[in-house]
C-alpha cells in the first residue's frame, strides 16, 4: 500500500465504533509496524519515572504488556522531552540513547512520539527493530507517526470521558439507594442544605454527635458549625454538589456545643426538581476515633513496609509459629518473596553452617516469651550465606498472653567481614612480622659479631626479608583500601580482563608462558578490583615457580549462569595449610597462611557474591585456583544479576 492507503486504514480503525479502545490501539500498532517496515511496535504508560508497556506487537521479550523499567534506562527517555517524533537509525551511536538502554533492549532502530492525554503526559508510542536502519526516517514517516499518535490520544481521552460519565451515574444511583434505606433513627446524621448553605433538615443523631438539638441548626448556615481549618473544604464540596457532582468521604472538622473538634465524614448529593438543583442532601458519620486510629495505623504500616531492615511477624497461636507478615526489607535481606516466606517458620533461613548453639539460644528465649538478639549465619533464597542480626520481641494481648512475635532482621555481613579482616590482619601481621624480625635480628647479630662469612649472601638475605615485609605491608594496605571502597558492580569482559593481566606478566616474566582462553559470551558481574585479584593469582603462580620457563593458564567458562575463572600453573603446588585456611575463612593459632595475597583474592571475590577455592593439581604438579562469580549475559540487567557480599568461608 502507498502512504495514503495506510492513513485511510488508520482512520477506519478509529472512526468505527465496532471495537473498543484496546482493539483500536492494537490494530494501529499493526498498521504502524507494516508502514515503517519495523517488526516491533508498542504503547507505553509513564508514571513516577517508570515506563510500563501497555500494548505491544512483535516478539521482543522486554517489550511486552506488563514489562516495565525506569524511564532513565529506556529509549523513550528523550522522546517525552520533545514536541516532535524522535527518530534514530543507529541507536548505538546516537547521543540521545543511553548505553544502558542499548545494553538492555538491544534495539538498533527506533522512532517514537510522546502521547499526551488531557494536557498531561500519558506515555509514548514507538516502533523499533533490533537491526540498524540504512537510511534516516523521512519527514513523511514522522508525519504519519504524529497522525497515529493523535488518533491514539483521542481514543484514550474518549475512553476516560465515557468512564467518568459511567462512574458519575453509578455514584448517583448509590446515593439514591443509600438515602432510601436511611431512617430518622439512623446512627449517622442525615441533613439537607438549601441554596444559601443553610440547614433545612437535620436528623436527631446530631444531638448525640455534636450536642445540638436539631431545631437549633435549622435556618443557620453550615459554616457556623465548621472549624476554620475545614471551611474551604466544606465550601468546595458544597459548590461541587450544587454543580451536580456528588461528593464522598469528605472529612470535615465540626465544633460541638462544648467547643471541641469532631471529625465528621460527609457524603452529599444534589436535590433536584425537574432537572434544577435545589439544594444538597447527605449523611455525616462521626469518624473522630476511627480517623485517629487509621492515621496511626497508616503511619505504623508505612514505616514497617518502607523500613530498610527486615521486619517480620509470626503467629504464636498457630503450630510452629508461622510468619504472617514480612515487609519489603525482609525480602531484600533474605531474597525470599513474601509469598514464599508467609506460612513458614523462620528457621527456613538456617543452613549447614548455622551455629546450633545460637539457634538454641534463640529458641530458648522465644519459648520463655523473652526478647532476644543474636547474630546468626543464615542463607538467602539463592543459597548464599549472610550474617543476620536477629532481634525478636514477644507481643501480648490485653490479658498478657503472647499472640505474636515481632522480628527484625539486619544484614550485617559487611560488618562481620570487616571484623574478620581485622582479626586476620592482626594475626598475619603479628606472625609474619615476628618471624621476619627474628631473621633480621639474627642477621644483625652475625654482622655485629663478625660471624658472617659471605657478606654478599648476607646482604641478599637482608634484601629478601625487607622485600617480603614491604610486600606484606602493601597487601595489607590494599585490603584496607578495598574495605573502604564502595562496591561497584560492573560488566567486565573476560577476554579483555585476562588479556590485560596476561600482557602485563608476560612483560614482567619474559621466560614465562601465559595462556588465555575465554569460552563464554557472558561478562563478569563484579567490581574493577577483580583485575587486581586475577593479577595476584598469576603473580603467585609465577613468582613461586622455580622452573626456568614457568607456565600459567587463565580460562573462563560458563556454569549455569555463573562464570568460572580458573588459574592453573605447573609450579611446586600449594601447602595444605594454605588451602585449609581459605576454605575455613579464618586463621587459628596453629593454622595460618603465609601471607595476605590469597586473602585479598578471597575478599574481592566474595564481595560480589562469588566464591574462591585453591588446591593442589590432581596430578600433584602445580596449583589450581578457582573463582566463581555471577555472569551477566548480553540481554541481562546488571541490577538483576548483581549479588550481595557473601561471608568469607565460601
Amino acid at each position: 500500500m502507498d502512504a495514503s492507503s495506510y492513513r485511510e486504514a488508520l482512520y477506519e480503525v478509529f472512526v468505527g465504533t465496532d471495537h473498543d479502545v484496546e482493539t483500536q490501539i492494537a490494530h494501529a500498532l499493526e498498521i504502524g509496524t507494516e508502514y515503517f517496515d519495523l517488526p516491533i511496535g508498542f504503547l507505553t504508560r509513564i508514571e513516577d519515572g517508570t515506563q510500563t508497556i501497555v500494548h505491544a506487537t512483535g516478539s521482543h521479550d522486554l517489550l511486552q504488556p506488563g514489562e516495565s523499567c525506569p524511564l532513565e534506562e529506556a529509549y523513550c527517555r528523550r522522546t517525552v522531552e520533545m514536541d516532535a517524533p524522535l527518530a534514530v537509525q543507529h541507536a548505538s551511536a546516537s547521543p540521545v540513547i543511553s548505553e544502558t538502554a542499548v545494553e538492555t533492549f538491544d534495539l538498533g532502530t527506533y522512532i517514537g512520539s510522546k502521547v499526551v492525554v488531557d494536557d498531561d503526559l500519558y506515555g509514548t508510542v514507538c516502533f523499533a527493530a533490533e537491526d540498524e536502519r540504512g537510511a534516516p526516517f523521512s519527514e513523511a514517516k514522522e508525519t504519519f507517526l504524529e497522525l497515529l499518535t493523535k488518533l491514539i490520544e483521542q481514543a484514550i481521552e474518549r475512553r476516560a470521558h465515557e468512564r467518568e460519565l459511567r462512574e458519575r451515574t453509578e455514584r448517583l444511583e448509590r446515593e439514591k439507594r443509600r438515602f432510601e434505606g436511611i431512617a430518622e433513627t439512623s446512627f449517622d446524621i442525615l441533613f439537607r442544605i438549601g441554596l444559601e448553605t443553610e440547614f433545612t433538615y437535620v436528623s436527631s443523631a446530631v444531638e448525640r454527635v455534636l450536642g445540638y438539638e436539631p431545631e437549633a441548626l435549622i435556618g443557620r448556615p453550615i459554616t457556623e458549625f465548621i472549624a476554620e481549618s475545614s471551611a474551604e473544604a466544606a465550601i468546595t464540596g458544597y459548590s461541587q454538589v450544587i454543580d451536580g457532582t456528588p461528593v464522598e468521604n469528605v472529612k470535615l472538622e465540626f465544633v460541638d456545643v462544648d467547643g471541641d473538634r469532631v471529625v465528621i465524614e460527609v457524603n452529599g448529593t444534589p436535590i433536584t426538581d425537574d432537572g434544577d438543583v435545589r439544594g444538597v442532601q447527605g449523611v455525616g458519620r462521626d469518624v473522630t476515633a476511627r480517623r485517629e486510629r487509621e492515621r496511626e495505623l497508616r503511619i505504623k504500616t508505612r514505616a514497617m513496609d518502607e523500613a530498610r531492615i527486615g521486619i517480620s511477624i509470626s503467629d504464636a497461636r498457630q503450630p510452629d509459629e508461622p510468619l504472617v507478615y514480612v515487609n519489603d526489607g525482609f525480602e531484600r535481606v533474605t531474597g525470599y518473596d513474601a509469598a514464599d516466606a508467609l506460612g513458614r517458620n523462620c528457621r527456613f533461613l538456617q543452613g549447614e553452617a548455622t551455629d546450633p548453639e545460637t539457634v538454641a539460644t534463640l529458641r530458648e528465649r522465644i519459648d520463655a516469651d523473652e526478647p532476644v538478639s543474636v547474630e546468626i549465619l543464615n542463607y538467602r533464597a539463592d543459597g548464599t550465606p549472610f550474617w543476620n542480626q536477629v532481634r525478636v520481641s514477644p507481643v501480648g494481648n490485653d490479658d498478657g498472653s503472647v499472640t505474636h512475635y515481632l522480628g527484625f532482621q539486619t544484614d550485617i555481613t559487611e560488618r562481620k567481614r570487616t571484623e574478620q579482616l581485622v582479626r586476620l590482619l592482626n594475626r598475619v601481621l603479628r606472625h609474619n612480622l615476628r618471624n621476619d624480625m627474628n631473621v633480621l635480628f639474627g642477621l644483625g647479630d652475625r654482622l655485629e659479631t663478625g660471624a658472617a662469612d659471605d657478606a654478599a649472601a648476607l646482604g641478599e638475605q637482608l634484601s629478601e626479608t625487607a622485600a617480603t615485609l614491604i610486600e606484606l605491608s602493601e597487601q595489607a594496605r590494599d585490603l584496607e583500601r578495598y574495605t573502604r571502597r564502595e562496591r561497584d558492580p560492573q560488566r567486565l569482559a573476560p577476554d579483555s580482563l585476562l588479556a590485560a593481566v596476561a600482557d602485563d606478566y608476560r612483560e614482567r616474566f619474559p621466560s614465562a608462558t601465559v595462556d588465555v582462553t575465554a569460552r563464554t559470551d557472558r561478562e563478569f558481574c563484579a567490581g574493577p578490583e577483580l583485575e587486581r585479584a586475577v593479577a595476584e593469582l598469576v603473580e603467585n603462580a609465577l613468582k613461586h615457580n622455580p622452573e626456568p620457563e614457568p607456565w600459567v593458564s587463565l580460562s573462563v567458562d560458563d556454569d549455569d549462569g555463573r562464570l568460572v575463572l580458573t588459574v592453573a600453573d605447573d609450579g611446586p603446588g600449594i601447602a595444605e595449610m594454605e588451602t585449609a585456611v581459605i576454605a575455613k575463612g579464618e586463621e587459628e593459632a596453629l593454622e595460618h597462611g603465609s601471607g595476605l595475597g590469597l586473602w585479598l583474592v578471597n575478599w574481592i571475590v566474595t564481595r560480589y557474591g562469588g566464591s574462591f577455592q585453591i588446591r593442589a593439581a590432581d596430578d600433584g604438579d602445580g596449583t589450581v585456583a578457582t573463582v566463581r562469580l555471577p555472569g551477566v549475559g548480553p540481554d541481562d540487567s546488571l541490577e538483576a544479576v548483581a549479588q550481595r557480599p557473601t561471608v568469607l568461608f565460601r
